[in-house]
């Protein structure tokens, strides 16, 4: 019972990752705006860029990991990468950005992170 939940919801934090890199890529001003501190309209396409590259990355690897590895594994993966989310929450905070979007999104998402791994290394 504890497998399918943690498997499960590592793909869907992985695959919601993936998106989000796809986003910054596809529409990167928006996603930008959504992350929680808007690219400047005249500039920062490197910005953008590096984030979509970055999380489209991720997810992708979590899936790899999810497929091919171990749930041992996937819970290191999900530990360390919790950092994002947090450093994430940082950025926003230091950058104008909400505090809702600081901690309703990035700080949450590290927490389920978190817990996901625990509940991957349970396993």
């Amino acid at each position: 019972m504890l497998a399918p939940l943690a498997y499960g919801l590592a793909v869907v934090l992985s695959l919601f990752v993936a998106l989000i890199g796809a986003r910054f890529l596809l529409v990167p001003q928006a996603a930008a705006a959504g992350y929680g501190v808007p690219a400047r309209p005249d500039g920062d396409p490197a910005y953008l860029t590096i984030k979509g590259v970055r999380d489209l990355s991720y997810g992708l690897l979590g899936l790899a990991l999810i497929a091919f590895t171990t749930a041992d594994a996937v819970a290191w993966f999900m530990l360390i990468v919790a950092l994002v989310p947090l450093g994430d929450t940082v950025i926003v905070l230091r950058n104008g950005g909400t505090k809702a979007v600081a901690f309703g999104i990035h700080f949450a998402t590290a927490v389920v992170a978190l817990l996901n791994a625990a509940l991957l290394f349970a396993l």
